[in-house]
């Protein structure tokens, strides 16, 4: 099932702004921190293949929230070989299984959150639209392990659900560094994340509710949050005259690239 034709998804790719932001809260989990942190699966580290882990990344939630029954079938399966071989050691601090269909709803539900404050802050939507992209956004759990019984039933139910996990958010010092990296783009050339990090750091911290930013040691400030705020208006008001199909970029641009994989028997993820 795709998303209702009703849904302007058009501020998709504003989402990028707060990507570092959602990685962050996903990995707050420590099950998940430490499965990303000591994942041995080199083709899905970020630091060591920043483009391929990216379009990975985007792909799934472009394919969970557009694209059709089949092609989340077939990225579930090429994302499903990845996770099988992310599992705890001996020497993890935790115990963790990719294929844990808990973690896995976390993962979603933060993913969820992210899209949900997307829309807050540069669509213009009415809460019965509201309630039409959280129905959908349970592909972003159905396309892996999660059953849709899992699913948090309504908008309500998934607050509930969201203040209970809350009680099990911590981030250690390991996994505090890697996330800081990642939110000063440090997996970039050293050029290019001297000149953009500071500002995604900036924009993350804005984008994190207060309990991750505490996890992260992250000061915000009431004049922090007005520079936050302006950035946002601008954004928002670019987007108004910006063309739908690049409002919906990457997206739209990764989703068409698994189609062509699909096509050519190329590897998915």
């Amino acid at each position: 099932m795709q998303r209702s034709s009703s849904v302007d998804d058009s501020v998709l790719g504003a989402g990028l702004l707060a990507g570092a932001a959602n990685v962050i809260m996903q990995l707050s989990h420590p099950g998940v921190g430490h499965g990303v942190v000591e994942s041995r699966v080199d083709s899905g580290n970020l630091f060591k293949h920043p483009v391929k882990r990216t379009r990975t990344t985007i792909t799934y939630i472009a394919v969970a929230t557009l694209g059709s029954d089949e092609e989340r079938k077939a990225y579930r399966r090429a994302v499903d070989k990845q996770h099988a071989q992310v599992r705890s050691t001996e020497d993890s601090p935790v115990s963790y299984n990719a294929f844990d269909p808990e973690l896995q709803l976390w993962v979603a539900a933060c993913l969820y959150r992210g899209i949900e404050d997307i829309y807050r802050l540069f669509g213009d939507v009415a809460e019965p639209d509201l309630d039409e992209v959280y129905r959908s956004s349970s592909a972003l759990g159905t396309t892996l392990q999660v059953r849709e019984e899992n699913w948090p039933a309504d908008r309500a139910e998934f607050e509930r659900y969201w203040d209970e996990q809350l009680d099990e958010v911590h981030i250690d010092d390991t996994v505090r560094g890697f996330l800081h990296d990642v939110a000063a783009l440090k997996f970039l050339p050293a050029p290019l994340s001297a000149v953009f990090g500071p500002f995604n750091v900036f924009m993350t911290t804005g984008f994190l509710p207060p309990r991750f930013r505490e996890e992260m040691r992250l000061q915000w400030t009431s004049r922090d949050q007005e520079r936050f705020d302006r950035i946002v208006s601008v954004v928002s008001a670019a987007l108004g005259v910006t063309p739908r199909p690049l409002r919906r970029f990457p997206f739209n641009l990764a989703l068409w690239d698994l189609r062509m994989r699909m096509r050519r028997g190329k590897p998915l993820a």
